[in-house]
């Protein structure tokens, strides 16, 4: 007998195991076990006297009675014309790579053949089935002996996974009603896994529930033996639907489990407690504030406020709507990190938003942002910028302050991690459009505080979470939101344009320019690519027309906005330039600014009141909403124009009118999922890895992962390390691969 833990090449043989181990990195019982099912194939309705519905499945046996190779019409190449007689009636059946097959299905030879019915001039045939030829004769009860499978598609398939060593076929398997189909290679068939999965299943002892069964009860689920095999081989719909129920939730289980544990493990961290302070740079700076802060902003700043005096570290996900006010939030508390005698570090994902938060903070704190300066506050604190492109006298006057303590708040990119900065005190650290880095990155620049010490962290973002994605994918972190805008935003109207279907619409476009600068207002002008790069594009698709900014840069300053001052701004430019630009727009000197997405996130321009985005199809749903937010920041109402070639028929039209339709980021942030998917949420776009949720939908299922989360939170407060649930532990890695769960427990 097999148990969970059992490696496969002890039960399947080295060869299928080692061919299992390469595809799926399936080494046990249970990986194999855990690789399901994606969709469940039928063998169709016994032929009967009655007509078929068109689209139906229908599987048939009996005598191959004709079989011509005729030429094809409308293309080069041969189709097998057939006709089956079963006992029944006759059926025809059409092969279009006939010349493929004609040696196989010959007139006279018996064959299994199922398939979908097309009807064409009121007769019905089969289009190209899946076909199995068989023995003249051969006795039901028995197995069925062939030297080799002869066929093609599914039937073949299942008859060479149902072979033995002997050449028997177990036709038992075209007796189900519902067939496992499992995500396959080309090293190894779906058929092939089918093989594995009995031999594992009918030498398996019952299997021990990780589960406690108040929860099994609670949740209606079945336990986990009857699961495992019911996802595999169910009998009806029914079946799978309540295998998956628990399957599930053993997944949305196995995360929150890591979750949970990293919550734990981070309230045992130390940290320099912070208490706010009545005479401190913090309070100062709220008394030279021009305006007052919304009533979120101060729950906000008071939640933050309270974690940041407690002795272990703060973990706290900062989110809001573009211009919600995330900056002054985040800044008030640096300075109450600054209060206590600790630096800290704002890491952003671009110079360019490194140099802005580096000139908006200096801005926003005046005399209090000057520490070292003449006409510096008593109390002021200096500000440093770090960035890859800065000057080496640059570079190393801020390493200095940073390793000195001079520096209170040291701002910069991804040159904050590099081994050769160091910092005196480091107390806290916080991330700026926290999706932009990995989990690995977050942890380098955390690791520059002192020894046994672990600095508070915020990470900030203004693409909003939905609820069930924070749960799953940043579920040790405490979540802040910002729902409501400050004051003296203006409302954004926003037009979907097709280019190619209504050139006026362009040229109106441009004209709107024009009126916003001959108003004394300014303008974005935003394009997908620089130069020359070539564009990604799908299999089936024709070669994109798109614009590169160079170009529409050329175009626009001697074309339709040749009046206007027009700049250019791309991530190739030299640092010192694009920093010039960037000043020269945001003091008026240019009208309008032609760029890519370099101005995406943080650039703050409240005489810009138009933007016009070309290409808007190659940019994704929350990418659209964070340039957007780049407009409409003063006291003027925002226009975005998202200018497109799609026609207005495409999937793509469809989606930007969706964007266009609401500026609601937490509508978009579900939009922006339900075409993304989860993949691009737990994988690749976060970790490095893909995903891994098999049966999960993180947007679908959010009652089960809370259920969940609560269970998880309740198990690891009792047992951290699960020492005293062990199936527990087996299940958590199990359900998750070992590169995902390395990744979740990273922090």
């Amino acid at each position: 007998m097999a148990t969970l833990s059992d490696r496969t090449d002890h039960l399947l043989g080295a060869k299928a195991a080692a061919v299992l181990a390469a595809e799926f990195d399936i080494q046990t019982v249970e990986d194999l076990l855990r690789h399901y099912p994606n969709r469940y194939a039928t063998q169709g309705l016994p032929l009967t006297d009655e007509e078929p519905e068109e689209g139906s499945h229908i599987t048939i046996v009996g005598e191959i009675v004709k079989a011509d190779l005729v030429a094809m019409k409308s293309r080069r190449g041969f189709m097998l014309k057939v006709v089956v007689a079963s006992e029944k009636q006759r059926v025809d059946a059409t092969f279009f790579n006939g010349q493929k097959v004609k040696h196989l299905i010959k007139t006279g030879k018996r064959a299994m053949m199922s398939g979908t019915v097309k009807y064409f001039r009121e007769k019905w045939s089969l289009s190209h089935p899946g076909y199995l030829i068989l023995p003249d004769r051969y006795d039901d009860d028995d197995l069925l002996t062939i030297d080799k499978v002869r066929g093609g598609g599914n039937l073949a398939g299942m008859a060479r996974s149902a072979q033995d060593s002997g050449g028997g076929v177990d036709m038992s398997i075209f007796d189900r009603a519902l067939i496992p189909v499992y995500p396959a290679t080309s090293k190894i068939e779906s058929w092939d896994i089918v093989n594995c999965v009995r031999q594992v299943l009918d030498q398996l002892e019952p299997v021990q529930d990780p589960l406690p069964e108040d929860i099994r009860t609670d949740q209606c689920l079945i336990g986990l033996d009857e699961a495992l095999r019911l996802v595999h081989f169910p009998d009806t719909k029914a079946d799978f639907e309540k295998a998956r129920d628990r399957l599930r939730f053993d997944e949305a289980t196995a995360l929150q489990l890591v979750m949970a544990q990293r919550r734990q493990d981070n309230s045992a961290r130390i940290a320099p407690p912070c208490p706010a302070r009545a005479d401190g740079i913090a309070a100062a700076f709220e008394e030279l504030l021009p305006f007052e802060l919304t009533a979120g902003q101060k729950t906000v700043a008071q939640e933050i406020s309270h974690d940041l005096a407690q002795n272990h570290p703060m973990s706290r996900l900062l989110q809001g709507e573009v211009g919600s006010g995330k900056t002054i939030v985040a800044l008030r508390a640096m300075l109450q990190v600054v209060d206590a005698g600790l630096q800290c570090a704002l890491l952003a994902p671009t110079e360019v938003l490194a140099a802005q938060h580096y000139r908006s903070l200096r801005t926003m704190l005046g005399p209090l942002g000057a520490g070292g300066e003449l006409g510096a506050a008593d109390n002021s604190t200096q500000i440093v910028l770090l960035t890859g492109s800065m000057s080496t006298a640059a570079k190393r006057a801020t390493l200095l302050a940073a390793v000195t303590g001079e520096a209170g708040i040291v701002i910069g990119t991804h040159a904050l991690i590099q081994d050769n900065v160091e910092f005196f005190d480091l107390g806290m650290v916080v991330v700026d459009e926290q999706h932009r880095f990995g989990v690995e990155q977050r942890d380098a620049l955390r690791a520059k505080a002192k020894e046994k010490v672990s600095p508070h962290l915020l990470v900030m973002t203004a693409t909003p979470i939905p609820r069930t994605i924070a749960m799953t994918t940043l579920g040790d972190l405490e979540t802040s939101t910002l729902r409501e805008l400050p004051r003296g935003r203006s409302p954004i109207t926003t037009s979907v344009v097709p280019a190619g279907e209504k050139p006026p619409w362009v040229d109106r476009a441009w004209a709107r320019i024009n009126e916003e600068v001959a108003s004394g207002r300014q303008a974005y002008v935003v394009c997908s690519r620089i130069g020359d790069e070539k564009v990604a594009k799908k299999d089936d698709e024709k070669e994109p027309k798109t614009h590169a900014v160079l170009d529409v840069y050329e175009e626009l300053r001697i074309g339709a906005l040749f009046r206007a001052r027009v700049g250019l701004l791309h991530g190739r430019l030299p640092a010192d330039e694009k920093d010039a630009v960037m000043q020269a727009f945001n003091a008026g000197r240019i009208d309008v600014l032609v760029c890519t997405t370099v101005i995406e996130v943080g650039v703050d321009v409240p005489n810009a009141t138009v933007m016009v985005i070309v290409d808007a199809d190659r940019f994704g749903v929350s990418q659209l909403h964070q340039l957007r937010g780049r407009i409409g920041r003063g006291g003027h109402p925002g226009l975005c124009i998202f200018m497109t070639e799609m026609g207005s028929g495409a999937p793509s039209f469809a989606r930007l009118q969706q964007v266009a339709a609401t500026t609601d980021g937490f509508e978009l942030a579900v939009i922006d999922l339900q075409q993304r998917r989860e993949g691009d949420v737990l994988g690749a776009a976060q970790s490095g890895t893909t995903t891994t949720l098999r049966l999960l939908s993180l947007l679908e299922h959010g009652d089960i992962i809370a259920a969940a989360q609560e269970f998880a939170r309740s198990v690891i407060a009792e047992d951290p390390d699960l020492r005293r649930h062990e199936g527990l532990r087996g299940m958590m890695r199990s359900a998750l691969d070992a590169e995902r769960l390395e990744y979740l427990q990273k922090s």
